[in-house]
C-alpha cells in the first residue's frame, strides 16, 4: 500500500502535467501585422499616391515580410494604403481586401476568417493604433505623429484581450 500511494501521486502529477501541456499547445493564435501607410506623396486631395520613399518602403515591407507565412492582405480603400501592401500581395500571390477601418466587427471578422493565420493590415496613423488597442482590450497606443511611417506592429491575439504586441520600426 505505500508503495501505490506515491506511485498514484506520480501518476495524477503525470496526467495533470499533460492536460496542461495539452491546453498550451490547444490555444491557437491569429497574428495580425498592423502597418501604417509609406510616406504619400504632396500632392493635393484627399487620396494621393506613395511617394518615391514611400513606394521604396512597401517594397522594403514585401522583403521583410519574405520568409513570414501571410494569409491575408487588408487595406483602408485609398490608394496610399493599397499601395503600400500591393508588393507583398503581389508576392503572395494574394489580393489586397478593403476593410473599414475603426470597425470592431470589421477586425473581429478578419480574427474569425483567418483564426489561427497571419492577416497583415494596412491602415493609417490613428487607425492602426486603434486596431492594436482594439485587440488588446486596452488604450496603451496613442495616434502615430503624421511624419512616423515606419511603425510595424505585430498583435498576436489567443482571444480578443488577451493579446500581446511587439513593436518594430522598418
Amino acid at each position: 500500500m505505500f508503495i501505490l500511494k506515491p506511485l498514484l501521486k506520480l501518476i495524477q502529477a503525470s496526467v495533470l502535467a499533460l492536460l496542461v501541456t495539452g491546453l498550451a499547445q490547444a490555444q491557437v493564435l491569429t497574428t495580425f501585422v498592423l502597418v501604417r501607410h509609406a510616406e504619400k506623396s504632396s500632392e493635393a486631395g484627399k487620396d494621393p499616391a506613395l511617394s518615391e520613399a514611400g513606394q521604396q518602403r512597401a517594397v522594403r515591407l514585401a522583403e521583410m515580410l519574405k520568409a513570414t507565412k501571410v494569409d491575408a492582405v487588408y487595406s483602408t480603400p485609398y490608394q496610399r494604403t493599397r499601395s503600400t501592401v500591393t508588393p507583398l500581395a503581389e508576392q503572395r500571390g494574394l489580393p489586397v481586401q478593403t476593410y473599414d477601418a475603426l470597425k470592431g466587427e470589421a477586425i473581429d471578422e478578419m480574427l474569425q476568417r483567418h483564426h489561427g493565420g497571419t492577416v497583415v493590415v494596412c491602415g493609417h496613423s490613428n487607425t492602426i493604433p486603434w486596431t492594436a488597442n482594439y485587440l488588446t482590450g486596452n488604450k496603451d497606443l496613442a495616434d502615430f505623429a503624421d511624419n512616423e511611417y515606419g511603425n510595424l506592429l505585430i498583435v498576436e491575439v489567443a482571444e480578443k484581450g488577451k493579446s500581446k504586441v511587439v513593436w518594430l520600426k522598418y
